[in-house]
């Protein structure tokens, strides 16, 4: 994983699943295995109010940049300001110990799936960054690499759990240059059953609430689907698990979501490359079909791989105001919208994620203002979350209504750094609606002049 971005890595993935390139492992069996039922004591009391999919507004959180510590301590100083943004999932990057040998201090690099790592603090405190994040009405869920370990894991010592060349040599990940991390192998009926283990081990001991699920598109689908079966059979717990990937045998393996990159990648074309708006709806669309009622994408213009490796939303969407309409596009259109940690103040620096940065949370009080705003219209709004989509686009400005019920919702975005006109389609004409906003007035009659990337969140 030396100077490979985990943004990167999915152009491998993507590449990988066209040629089927031998990235993808094998399948473990043509039967899936039934649940992992062996369980160890629970922890305090389960929590009973997990958010639903629709509901979802996700917290990503760098533990090495989101505070000058670093450590579990460090969040909890600020879990009332993640509250105030309408967060209600918390998704932690990885706690484990990181490996030593071939180690480019990847947090992705996991030397032990069962311990917490010194650097973050212990169990006891992520024992409390749980509770109080529950207190808060919050979910949390750990960043899970189930792929591969460290070649320092004790796992290491059990050969047959990992992938070996003809010559019986453990390899790193097929198709990859991460040399950091030895390849498992899914054909282990051992490995699989330890490994979902691991993973109850988290949702028992620190009452975590699920999982977002690393290079997901990597590990085959039995093992998706037996691990998430063996996860839903935990008594009184109500399950999210979120896949890094694209592939849409994750929701038949039980997944809530996965990632929207088309989406994310067509935001970046037309606010960088000049692509027409026309083409949100289409991707939306695209994104969606066959998609199981219930399951939804991860909406996002920032996480920690495009702000490590690409550009942080500043940069990738024009400045202040393009990142903010950007993210309009992004949390409105439809999926489920994700904040990474700093973009709400705007952090104007990228964050690495294999060494600290920490953030500076004084930089833009004006978009944390903004992002509050626009979440709290979204939480309270039941279109603005499940409604029907209209689609209404020109190439410059993205127009889309949603309607759920008497509950109705018109977003107008300029995706331009110009002013540009557009022409209210006849069935919006003569009509007023509240600027959700502001809380004024908007007549629309037959033109509307929009500022460089001015965009009008409009209810009735």
């Amino acid at each position: 994983m030396i100077n490979i971005p985990y943004n990167i890595r999915f152009l491998f993935i993507l590449i990988g699943f066209l040629f089927f390139a031998g990235c993808q492992k094998s399948e473990p069996d043509t039967k899936i295995d039934p649940p992992v039922l062996n369980d160890p004591l629970q922890y305090g009391t389960p929590y009973k109010d997990v958010t639903a999919t629709s509901d979802i507004v996700m917290y990503e959180i760098n533990e090495r940049a989101f505070s000058v510590a670093g450590t579990f301590a460090g969040i909890l100083s600020r879990m009332d300001s993640i509250k105030a943004l309408g967060v209600n999932v918390i998704w932690l990057m990885p706690i484990h110990p990181i490996g030593k040998i071939k180690s480019v201090n990847s947090p992705y690099c996991i030397q032990n799936f069962n311990e917490v790592s010194p650097e973050y603090g212990n169990l006891e405190d992520l024992r409390k960054l749980t509770d109080e994040a529950h207190k808060r009405n919050m979910t949390v869920i750990l960043d899970w690499a189930a792929n591969h370990t460290s070649w320092d894991n004790p796992w290491i010592q059990n050969k047959a759990w990992y992938t070996q060349d003809a010559n019986g040599n453990i390899i790193s990940p097929a198709g990859t240059n991460w040399q950091d991390v030895a390849d498992l192998n899914f054909d282990n009926t051992d490995m699989r059953k330890e490994m979902i283990k691991s993973m109850k081990y988290w949702v028992l001991q620190a009452n975590v609430d699920g999982f977002r699920c690393d290079a997901a598109d990597f590990v085959p689908f039995a093992f998706w689907k037996q691990a998430i079966d063996s996860l839903r059979k935990i008594p009184n717990r109500s399950i999210i698990m979120l896949a890094e990937g694209a592939r849409k045998d994750h929701f038949a393996a039980g997944f809530d979501m996965n990632f929207g990159w088309d989406f994310f990648n067509k935001n970046k074309n037309v606010f960088k490359s000049n692509h027409s708006a026309t083409g949100y709806f289409d991707t939306h669309q695209s994104e969606y079909a066959g998609v199981p009622t219930g399951v939804h994408r991860l909406r996002f213009t920032s996480n920690h791989d495009e702000c490590a490796w690409d550009d942080t939303p500043l940069g990738l969407f024009g400045g202040k105001a393009g990142s903010m309409t950007a993210f309009v596009l992004t949390a409105y259109v439809g999926g489920i919208p994700l904040i990474y940690n700093g973009q709400e103040v705007g952090c104007p620096v990228k964050l690495p994620f294999f060494s600290k940065s920490p953030i500076n949370w004084t930089t833009n009080p004006d978009m944390m203002q903004e992002y509050k705003k626009l979440m709290a219209i979204r939480v309270s709004n039941q279109a603005a979350r499940t409604g029907t989509l209209e689609n209404f686009s020109t190439a410059d400005i993205a127009a889309f209504r949603r309607k759920a019920g008497s509950n109705e919702i018109l977003v107008l975005a300029n995706v331009r750094n110009s002013t540009k006109t557009y022409t209210i389609p006849a069935t919006f004409q003569n009509s007023t609606w509240k600027n959700a906003m502001t809380n004024g007035n908007v007549s629309l009659g037959a033109n509307l002049e929009l500022k460089n990337f001015e965009y009008l969140i409009l209810i009735k």
